[in-house]
């Protein structure tokens, strides 16, 4: 990953805490696990069957039969438990999970996310992404501001399909760390090297500014 990828990670790992309950979903939250402390008190959860997650290890090291939903190798830590999808769905949709962290196509002001389909490019489907933004207390994403071609994925309004409407509290991109509440976007933290006007620039939506000095990550 880039530096400020990399970055982003370390700042979004930083969002959990001891004692929580926390899925990881597919590309840029599976690697938050690497940015854990030793030995830190969570139960990281992965909807293909498996609580009590540790650091992904390299194909040489890794179990071949123990992976992530992104199919990542990862390992196991004292605790771990395996269980079949039913088990696992149960305890996303039975409210368990503390804080889930999703990747994003786009955002809205409002917290609606799309993750899940570009329309003329393929999806393997959306997963248990919609069960996990309607179920966890808390729901947030992880991805760059732009897309590939320079557009803003925090938009007015969301102009792809929805995962969920209304879930997403707090983003975490490359250059931001950005509240979603009553009143839109509000910018919390910014990243090492970016401006603010860098920032509402690559922002396709309104986006509240304090007046305090802002944080840097």
């Amino acid at each position: 990953m880039s530096n400020a990828r990399d970055r982003m990670v370390a700042r979004a790992a930083r969002e959990i805490q001891p004692g929580m309950v926390v899925n990881l979903g597919i590309g840029l939250p599976t690697k938050v696990v690497n940015h854990l402390p030793a030995n830190f008190p969570v139960c990281l959860h992965t909807e293909n069957g498996l609580a009590g997650i540790g650091p992904t290890l390299p194909p040489d090291e890794a179990d071949r039969n123990l992976i992530d939903a992104g199919g990542a190798y990862v390992s196991t830590i004292p605790g771990s438990a395996f269980f079949d999808s039913a088990t696992s769905f149960a305890l996303v949709r039975s409210g368990r999970l503390d804080l889930t962290m999703l990747g994003a196509f786009e955002v809205a002001a409002n917290g609606d996310l799309a993750n899940w389909k570009i329309p003329g490019k393929f999806s393997p489907g959306v997963g248990g992404g919609i069960e996990l933004a309607q179920k966890a207390r808390r729901v947030a994403v992880l991805t760059t501001h732009t897309d590939r071609a320079g557009n803003s994925k925090l938009k007015a309004q969301c102009t792809l399909p929805l995962t969920a409407q209304a879930c997403v509290v707090r983003i975490f991109t490359d250059m931001a760390v950005i509240d979603v509440g009553p009143n839109g976007f509000t910018l919390v933290e910014i990243a090492q090297g970016v401006t603010v006007a860098e920032v509402i620039d690559a922002t396709d939506a309104p986006l509240h500014v304090p007046d305090t000095q802002l944080p840097i990550f």
